[in-house]
């Protein structure tokens, strides 16, 4: 516990605690509307077409790295 000696280091705290719940107020006001901007509907529609493109580009590559080709498998109504 801090003891003090005047009323100008009570006061010169009580505004660095003043300041300090401004700054903190103002983060969590960036943290909404940053939150808010994650989930708006074209964040969403950009976000799961990026995945989606990455995950494509990464199978491709790693089937070309093994030499994994696709195969095609006939239909037995195809022989008849």
């Amino acid at each position: 516990m801090k003891v003090y000696k005047s009323f100008d280091q009570i006061d010169h705290d009580l505004k660095i605690l003043k300041l300090q719940q401004q700054i903190d107020e103002e983060q969590l006001k960036l943290s909404i509307k940053d939150t808010k901007s994650a989930f708006s509907p074209i964040s969403l529609v950009a976000g799961s077409l990026g995945a989606i493109v990455q995950k494509a580009i990464v199978v491709k590559s790693v089937n070309k790295l093994l030499g994994i080709k696709k195969v095609k498998v006939k239909n037995i109504d195809e022989n008849k």
